[in-house]
């Protein structure tokens, strides 16, 4: 029996749609990314509402203060491209040391730093 189409090699038949629309996976692959793309717009809105852009600057210089609720403290610092953590308990903080001056807070919430006249 012949066809009344024949078919040229390599040629789809006509019922078959694409083989992009056989693959099972490719639904997954475009949501892994739009899930890649959330994640840099949520890292970027976090940078920006926390004012952190200079984390990404690479010749700025920036501290952060970190406490948990166990009361360590957390110092992160950042010169450059090199990024410091240490980590401080109240035990590690006692010790000796001289009195540098007095800080005041005001009523509107500010804070004034004195420093003591020098010896």
């Amino acid at each position: 029996m012949r066809r009344a189409f024949p078919r040229r090699l390599g040629e789809a038949p006509f019922h078959r749609e694409a083989p992009e629309a056989d693959d099972p996976l490719s639904a997954v692959a475009n949501l892994l990314d739009i899930f890649l793309v959330f994640i840099v717009g949520l890292l970027v809105s976090f940078l920006g509402a926390y004012q952190l852009q200079d984390l990404l600057s690479p010749d700025s210089q920036v501290t952060v203060l970190k406490q948990s609720a166990g009361g360590e403290l957390t110092i992160i610092t950042k010169k450059a491209a090199k990024i410091e953590a240490v980590k401080i308990s109240r035990t590690e903080a006692e010790g000796r040391g001289a009195r540098l001056g007095v800080a005041y807070r005001l009523e509107d919430g500010s804070m004034v730093y004195l420093p003591d006249e020098g010896p």
